[in-house]
């Protein structure tokens, strides 16, 4: 039986996180990512204190790393810079207790398959040094929205089966990019366990995502009738109301489990 958790992407401030988690908590919600967006805003006595709240309450933290990341990149500076970014953002997950550390892996440069090689040797780099320093995290390369960006469902299956790096499946990604979501398909791809996933609805052109927005309640209804029934899976809702998004999922799916 599929065991599903559903939360929020987003803590907001350091001086209100544990407040905020108390408050999920009471709307049922039991797991959060939190956005490094433009910088890791939470120093290590303040994510240790964050951590203990979040276990004592039972809710499962991640982290997304900064969006400025390319794993590809030609300047060695920036590629460091990407490197850095990513490695600090594992750091503060060891220290808060979040296991998956989502990023964007890169762009396709010149040469797709050089573009997969050099992110593919990145990762396993960075996987290294995670081991070395002990910490207790799981780089999860996402899924991506946009036809000229690295990161279809099959290049992120392959990054995950070749180097052992985890992976987050964003399934308004893989829509915006594909034009449909063959579950079918992304469940032989990912034949692993637990999946972290992100999910919104979302706006898309011919070059792909062009913006989330919020979830109607079908759209939920046909992401759980479609997954797969034998996994763990976390789900990161990231429309632009993502906690009344997240708590109207919630609902839906025990509605659905008590059918």
């Amino acid at each position: 039986m599929t065991e599903i958790k559903i939360g929020p992407a987003g803590l907001g401030p350091v001086k209100t996180a544990e407040e905020i988690l108390r408050e999920y908590h009471k709307a049922g919600i039991k797991n959060c990512e939190i956005a490094f967006t433009y910088s890791v805003y939470i120093k290590k006595p303040e994510a240790e204190k964050i951590k203990k709240v979040a276990e004592e309450l039972g809710i499962e933290l991640s982290i997304h790393a900064p969006y400025f990341v390319n794993l590809n990149s030609d300047d060695d500076a920036k590629l460091e810079a990407t490197k850095q970014r990513i490695l600090k953002c594992c750091e503060r997950g060891h220290d808060i207790g979040a296991k998956s550390i989502v990023f964007h892996p890169g762009y396709y440069g010149k040469d797709r398959e050089k573009a997969y090689d050099k992110i593919k040797e990145g990762i396993m780099e960075l996987m290294g040094i995670v081991k070395e320093n002990n910490w207790n995290v799981k780089l999860c390369p996402e899924t991506m929205g946009k036809i000229n960006v690295f990161g279809s469902v099959e290049e992120i299956s392959r990054l995950a089966e070749e180097t052992g790096c985890s992976f987050c499946i964003d399934f308004a990604h893989v829509l915006a990019r594909d034009k449909k979501v063959d579950y079918k398909k992304i469940e032989k791809l990912f034949p692993q366990k637990h999946w972290h996933c992100h999910f919104s609805g979302i706006n898309y052109n011919e070059k792909g995502e062009r913006n989330h927005i919020n979830l109607e309640n079908e759209e939920w209804r046909k992401l759980f009738d479609n997954l797969p029934k034998d996994k763990t899976l976390t789900i990161v809702c990231e429309s632009p109301d993502t906690v009344g998004d997240s708590i109207k999922g919630l609902e839906i799916y025990k509605e659905i489990k008590c059918s």
